[in-house]
């Protein structure tokens, strides 16, 4: 008899990914804290992404040029397995038009009167995206890519088609101020720098650099260890879309919802003192929906470092709050002395 397939990750039932996810997690945190050996000091960026990855939120790198911004989203993807059919990558320009993001008019087609894409090997078939210096796109990519964020589409003669798009990891150099961007800005809700490690690392530096520099010449991938796989992290996101969306009986008969059950009532009260700080004393965006997508990449690390229930440590994700470079630097700082850690 032929094998049995494995079921897709969408037909998995909450029972199927119970009985998985602490096998699951351990794959998990063992593919990042793997990862980490491979950089220098990088692995707080690298835990951020699979916290991101694990939530499909989208994740924002900034920083200057050589801070290992493309390298973490590349090894990442080795380590992950990623085909190339299922990775898209491209740096922007102000120059760069759709067709090198989501496919050229196909001309046969356009021929026959349909206004049709090859959309193969361009950003609508990919699951893991990484697009460099994001912010330089032009008014016509930058509608392209906001369409694909927010409703995991983008249309084919002015029909919808969905796309496939789970991670999406972006990086700049810059983080602009102009208006225009704000709506691509704000769909980033963690924004995350990568500084420059030298001044601290001077000698680790250098002997990772030789080690990489010997991998690629080589074409040696000793991070493609297979600890999980990029479904692993896909069915992480469905074992906890469960979680968010059911109720259960506590010992008095009565329901409780995902935050009654992992989100005890002091470190809620804390969470929201701190939002309540950050807003009005240091002026910090924070909209309604950025609290939602807030509270799911706070479920995801707790799960991930402590098994489900958010605790305090937890809420340092709200030093990633920053829309610019003073305000990323100053909640980098500002964040722990308002959890103590100062």
């Amino acid at each position: 008899m032929p094998a049995k397939t494995a079921p897709a990750v969408e037909d998995l039932s909450l029972a199927d990914l119970q009985a998985e996810a602490d096998a699951l997690r351990g794959r998990i945190n063992r593919f990042r804290e793997s990862l980490g050996r491979f950089f220098v000091n990088k692995q707080e960026l690298i835990d951020l992404m699979v916290v991101a990855a694990v939530a499909q939120e989208p994740l924002l790198l900034v920083g200057p040029p050589g801070t290992a911004k493309s390298d973490l989203v590349v090894k990442f993807k080795d380590a992950l397995g990623v085909p190339d059919g299922d990775y898209f990558e491209y740096m922007l320009t102000r120059f760069t038009e759709p067709s090198e993001i989501i496919g050229a008019i196909d001309i046969a087609e356009l021929k026959a009167g349909r206004y049709l894409r090859r959309k193969e090997g361009k950003l609508p078939t990919a699951r893991l995206v990484f697009l460099d210096e994001i912010f330089k796109s032009n008014s016509a990519i930058l509608n392209i890519l906001l369409t694909i964020i927010n409703e995991k589409k983008f249309y084919q003669e002015g029909r919808p088609e969905p796309v496939p798009l789970r991670v999406l990891f972006a990086a700049t150099n810059e983080v602009p101020e102009q208006g225009e961007l704000a709506a691509l800005k704000d769909r980033f809700v963690l924004k995350a720098e990568s500084r420059p490690v030298q001044d601290e690392y001077f000698a680790e530096l250098i002997d990772a650099g030789l080690r990489g520099e010997a991998h690629k010449g080589l074409n040696q991938k000793p991070w493609a260890e297979g600890h999980c796989s990029l479904d692993d992290l896909l069915k992480a996101n469905r074992y906890l879309t469960f979680l968010f969306g059911r109720t259960t009986a506590d010992g008095r008969g009565e329901e409780q919802n995902d935050r009654q059950v992992f989100f005890p009532a002091d470190v809620f009260r804390e969470y929201q003192r701190l939002v309540k700080t950050l807003v009005r004393e240091d002026k910090i965006f924070v909209s309604d929906r950025k609290l939602v997508k807030l509270y799911k990449l706070l479920r995801v690390r707790a799960w991930l470092f402590g098994g489900g229930t958010v605790s305090k440590d937890d809420l340092r994700l709200l030093a990633y709050l920053g829309e610019t470079h003073q305000e990323i630097a100053h909640l980098r700082e500002k964040v722990p002395l308002l959890l103590g850690d100062g």
